[in-house]
């Protein structure tokens, strides 16, 4: 099982600094970078795509709803037509630095609530489909991994956009595939051995624990991982290796 990482990046915007991204990008395979409305900024994102590109790291743009006080981790109401406009809005406005710095945007990973919303409503992931098949039908849509993967390719099929299929590595599930809501405490896995473990177990067996300890057996292209706390890059390194 070929298992590429993904990190969330380009997360700073002005002053407020998010992340350790000069650090970690050089053991990451996929960047997922910020666009604006929750994070970053046009010279963030300058500075993000050339550090991709100088690590030969594949460029995804990383959408989110316009909500920085939020972090994007909050739901905004939006009609499909707003939804489709907000993401071809971040894809042009990431693209333009990628074409600037002779690189290009190889798949949409969206952000936060708007990923959660995605994976819930049919409706907002065909708008977000729609979004990226008017833009580059080369162009991949990263989703979570789940009991569902064929039925979310068979979509994604009718716009001619392809998936990769996502696993979060610091992260508990439901037993239905769902990610357990920020909301309750064992949310994220803190203890760095025993995300590793859980990634070994994926890669060998192709599976994962649920919170109930229900085994999940998941497709998985690309695995998340965060990269906005103190032990980030001694974490990263271990999944690094754990994935050798």
């Amino acid at each position: 099982m070929n298992i590429r990482l993904n990190c969330d990046m380009g997360e700073s915007f002005g002053i407020w600094k998010m992340g350790l991204d000069e650090q970690i990008m050089p053991y990451i395979d996929m960047a997922n970078l910020a666009c604006g409305f929750h994070a970053s900024d046009a010279v963030t994102m300058s500075k993000s795509v050339a550090l991709a590109k100088k690590y030969n790291v594949t460029i995804g743009a990383h959408p989110a709803y316009q909500d920085l006080v939020g972090f994007g981790r909050r739901t905004i109401l939006c009609s499909l037509e707003e939804i489709k406009s907000i993401i071809l809005y971040q894809l042009g406005a990431l693209n333009a630095f990628c074409k600037a710095n002779s690189t290009v945007i190889s798949y949409v990973k969206p952000h936060g609530a708007l990923y959660n919303d995605m994976m819930k409503d049919e409706n907002i992931f065909k708008a977000i489909l729609s979004a990226i098949s008017s833009f580059d039908k080369n162009i991949k849509l990263m989703i979570l991994s789940s009991p569902k993967n064929e039925s979310y390719k068979h979509i994604a099929m009718l716009y001619g956009i392809t998936l990769l299929y996502e696993v979060f590595a610091d992260r508990n599930y439901n037993d239905d595939g769902t990610l357990v809501s920020r909301m309750r405490e064992d949310a994220v896995i803190h203890d760095e051995l025993e995300v590793a473990q859980r990634i070994t177990t994926l890669k060998e067996k192709g599976f994962i624990q649920s919170v109930n300890g229900n085994r999940l057996f998941l497709e998985v292209d690309s695995l998340c991982v965060h990269g906005d706390n103190e032990k980030a890059l001694e974490f990263i390194k271990l999944l690094r290796k754990a994935l050798i």
